[in-house]
């Protein structure tokens, strides 16, 4: 009998499957029994079949100017209970850790008067919002949605990689590729107790409804979208269909006396919570570009009144600080009082003079990024870098090491891959997602697996040519706030037939690198 796996090779990395050459790792025995046997042909045809379907969905990507079905691997990533359960309980402390910081840093500011982080870190941060200092949301919660990047090292643990409470983006890949791998490979469900990803649409919009200013009894919800245009345009339309609130731009909104109303055909209709996914710069033209022409005036105003809740906050751009990122197993300690579940990986803050010249003189040894990055932009790999590249990046960080971090390279962990006919190990990094009510922040079970695509690529970024896997969390006794559910695959239908679920497909979606 055949075996998909004979010519399939570990890298020198922690690989997700394999322990050893032919040794699967627990959580995935019943998954290896089923793909072995498997023809690699028919993995093609199935993957070529689930690329045509992404594009007649609208579930597609720009890469280098040319429009592409977002690709999505046929080999699931697999994490068992017990290992979530840690995922879950550390990624919940560190939301809490920064709902925590971003009120002090708007607020009191406890955490610089007991010197646990030099305040000249937030007023040099482009990030920092002075318009929404003083001012807390109606129940307290500055970050509703939360995507925290995580990877698993060398050996085999996993670290946070950077935080994401700005717009974190994604999610709508998480709920296509778990509907897609149901009907295309309903036989891989068949023996397996995966935790369903559906939940989330419901858990969100009850998290903006109770976000909502105080007194309201029934919120009015929206999602502000840039437009047609924006590369995230399809994960907008999809959350807003399955939330079943409107989806507007901010021609659709105009504010008078401090509340935020929309236009519709039966006339206006006052808006309490808006889940925006344009960036601050872009929000309120009063308030910050203005030139911008998709906000809308008077946003800023009408929160600061208490008349309407932006979701996520104003101003938490600042906790996405790359600098900031290397305070927060302090912050833990010192708003929670407890230790870190989750370490961060090995980091430098280059504003510190010993530091940078430390750091200058391994630069070779080094990764270094800027503290305001996303998408994988701007980041330079110190071992795979040429000497002319490090000499630029030198002269870069000795003008401004406030704008750099550099971190000790770590070989992330692998994953078979479909490459061609024949599997093949690259490198993955996950993005839970949590969302955080007031009361509790809970966590989607599965989250997004991005996959660098090209050989030895450590940037797992759309926009670097990466994809993605479907994420199965195991049921089991350990699993956390979780309830435990049974992944049930739809019929496995024709799959030309199955349509489009969310309109015409002309959204353009460039992936996840937020």
């Amino acid at each position: 009998m055949a075996d998909i796996f004979d010519g399939y090779r570990l890298a020198e990395a922690w690989d997700e499957m394999f322990a050893a050459p032919g040794e699967p790792r627990p959580p995935y025995d019943a998954l290896v029994s089923v793909l072995q046997p498997m023809d690699p042909a028919e993995l093609r045809f199935r993957s070529d079949q689930l690329a045509r379907v992404f594009t007649d969905r609208g579930v597609t990507y720009d890469f280098a100017g040319e429009e592409r079905p977002f690709p999505l691997d046929l080999i699931p990533r697999v994490i068992d209970a017990v290992e979530w359960d840690l995922v879950t309980r550390g990624v919940r402390q560190r939301v809490k850790a920064l709902e925590a910081f971003l009120a002090d840093v708007y607020g009191a500011g406890r955490v610089f008067t007991d010197g646990v982080m030099p305040w000249r870190l937030i007023y040099t941060s482009p990030r920092f919002g002075r318009e929404v200092a003083d001012f807390s949301p109606p129940n307290g919660v500055r970050v509703h949605v939360a995507g925290i990047d995580l990877i698993r090292d060398e050996q085999g643990k996993f670290r946070v990689l950077e935080d994401n409470v700005r717009v974190p983006s994604g999610v709508s890949y998480v709920i296509e590729n778990r509907l897609a791998m149901s009907r295309t490979f309903p036989a891989l469900f068949a023996e397996q107790s995966v935790h369903r990803v559906d939940e989330y649409p419901s858990r969100l919009l009850a998290a903006l409804r109770a976000a909502a200013p105080r007194g309201t009894q029934d919120p009015c919800v929206v999602v502000l979208t840039p437009g047609v245009y924006n590369a995230a345009y399809f994960e907008h339309t999809l959350l807003a269909r399955l939330m079943g609130v409107e989806l507007v731009e901010g021609r659709d909104l105009f504010c008078a006396r401090n509340r935020v109303y929309l236009h519709t055909t039966r006339g206006q209709r006052p808006v309490d919570v808006i889940y925006r996914r344009v960036d601050d710069d872009w929000l309120d033209p009063l308030q910050f570009r203005p030139d911008s022409v998709i906000g809308c005036a008077g946003l800023i105003n009408a929160a600061r009144a208490g008349n309407v809740t932006i979701a996520n906050a104003v101003g938490n751009g600042v906790a996405d600080d790359k600098l900031v990122y290397t305070y927060i197993p302090d912050l833990i300690r010192y708003y929670l009082s407890e230790e870190p579940l989750l370490d961060n990986v090995e980091s430098h803050r280059l504003d510190e003079p010993d530091v940078l010249d430390w750091v200058l003189g391994h630069l070779d040894q080094l990764v270094v990024k800027p503290v305001d990055g996303a998408g994988g932009a701007g980041i330079v790999i110190g071992p795979r870098a040429t000497p002319a590249e490090l000499g630029a990046l030198r002269e870069r960080l000795r003008a401004d090491p406030r704008g750099w971090i550099a971190q000790r390279p770590v070989a992330l962990s692998t994953s078979p891959v479909l490459i061609g006919e024949a599997l093949a190990p690259r490198h993955i990094d996950l993005r839970p997602f949590a969302v955080n009510d007031g009361d509790d922040v809970w966590l989607l079970p599965g989250g997004l697996t991005r996959v660098a695509l090209p050989e030895g690529e450590l940037v797992v970024n759309s926009s670097q040519g990466g994809g993605s896997k479907d994420t199965w969390v195991l049921a089991g006794p350990h699993a956390g706030a979780t309830e435990a559910a049974t992944e049930e695959p739809a019929p496995a239908l024709p799959l030309m037939a199955a349509g489009p679920a969310t309109g015409p497909a002309i959204a353009r979606q460039s992936g996840p690198d937020q």
